[in-house]
């Protein structure tokens, strides 16, 4: 009888710690780095793009790489009713490598295996003066730092962002709900 209340106790408190974390939330460990969201491909898809880079072009078709763009369930739900990213948002930025030749491919690029994978993470207890940080995870890292507050990546999109230093700009879904709901700076067109 005593089993089957330890069991019972166990499966109850296991059930209680899942539910604590609400899904697709950030999680952390105790040093702070972020947990790599690995359900990401199950989120909301908002675009690619092929080769984008902020700095000089590519040189090479062959080296550029496909972009595909994810945004958390409620994040998303919550922007299309106001227009602007809730506290907890994850955009996550998905690269992988491009490839011509393969199988019955006769012309075009197509998308292979992952090179990397970024977390654009809104926190604002986290990172009170930016709200926002990014996280790189580059190989098999299970966990990440945020880059600093003064990275490329933070300076250029806050600089550039469309909406709340995110590239809403280059996602044509959004575009529009931005522009009705007034949150899409008119500058990030240019």
């Amino acid at each position: 009888m005593k089993a089957k209340l330890l069991i019972a106790l166990v499966l109850m408190s296991v059930g209680l710690l899942a539910e604590s974390v609400p899904p697709n939330e950030p999680q952390y460990t105790k040093e702070g780095q972020l947990m790599r969201p690995d359900n990401y491909r199950e989120w909301i898809y908002l675009s690619s793009g092929l080769g984008m880079t902020y700095g000089a072009p590519i040189a090479s078709q062959d080296e550029q790489d496909f972009d595909n763009v994810f945004v958390t369930p409620q994040a998303y739900k919550a922007f299309l009713a106001t227009g602007t990213w809730p506290d907890k948002t994850m955009l996550a930025l998905e690269v992988r490598y491009s490839a011509s030749k393969g199988s019955i491919n006769k012309g075009g690029r197509f998308q292979e295996r992952l090179a990397g994978l970024e977390i654009h993470l809104k926190d604002e207890g986290r990172f009170p003066a930016t709200k926002w940080a990014f996280f790189g995870f580059n190989g098999p890292e299970t966990t990440a730092k945020p880059l600093a507050a003064d990275s490329v990546c933070q300076k250029c999109h806050t600089q550039n962002g469309a909406v709340d230093e995110t590239f809403v700009q280059f996602y044509p879904t959004l575009i529009a709900v931005a522009k009705e709901k007034g949150t899409f700076k008119a500058a990030a067109e240019k």
